[in-house]
């Protein structure tokens, strides 16, 4: 573990990674929680597409979609996912692979119960990644939604979370003349000691 300090310093990288995500919410302009989630289908074709990571637990990364897309098809399937964060402002990024499991209880009920209500709604109205004929009806059914389920709908038993328990974290650095700082963390398995280690850039 030699030569990581300044940034880079500290035992746990959950808790790296929160200090720097609260460093990112001072300089970022737009949702620094945004993260860029990999998925593989039934083929092995990866599909990446633009989440928003809720919560870096002591242990694992969360965020929350409709059961039904494809995405969370594809995350039950395989187990398994990948995502990057990266931060123009802070000119730093966060690589996570890991092993996948659902938030479906309490911290899913309350997490939905903190979104605005519009966004509640438009859970219980999307058919995420279904074909949609047009916006006028997916508005109709945001209607129709709010007239049946009123201002204050329950949690849709299609919409949760999913929990990434990582194997491997790598902590990147723009470095001068594109001589990076790379610090990656792995295990074999979950609840095995870290192994860090500096990469070439």
């Amino acid at each position: 573990m030699s030569g990581r300090s300044g940034k880079f310093a500290g035992e746990d990288p959950f808790t790296l990674a929160r200090s720097w995500m609260a460093e990112a919410e001072q300089s970022e302009l737009n949702d620094p929680n945004a993260i860029a989630l990999s998925t593989v289908d039934a083929d092995g074709l990866p599909n990446v597409r633009m989440v928003l990571l809720k919560d870096i637990e002591p242990a694992a990364f969360v965020f929350y979609t409709n059961y039904e897309s494809q995405k969370a098809q594809e995350l039950d399937s395989a187990g398994k996912a990948a995502f990057v964060v990266h931060w123009k402002s802070l000119r730093r990024q966060i690589r996570v692979r890991g092993l996948v499991t659902r938030e479906d209880g309490p911290l899913a009920d309350e997490y939905y119960a903190s979104r605005s209500l519009q966004s509640r709604l438009g859970a219980w109205a999307s058919r995420q990644s279904q074909p949609l004929k047009s916006r006028a009806a997916l508005m109709a059914e945001v209607a129709k939604v709010t007239a049946t389920k009123g201002i204050n709908p329950a949690r849709p038993p299609y919409w949760g979370g999913y929990r990434i328990t990582p194997l491997e974290i790598e902590f990147w650095a723009d470095g001068e003349h594109r001589l990076h700082d790379r610090f990656q963390w792995r295990r074999k398995s979950v609840g095995s000691e870290w192994d860090v280690q500096r990469l070439n850039p």
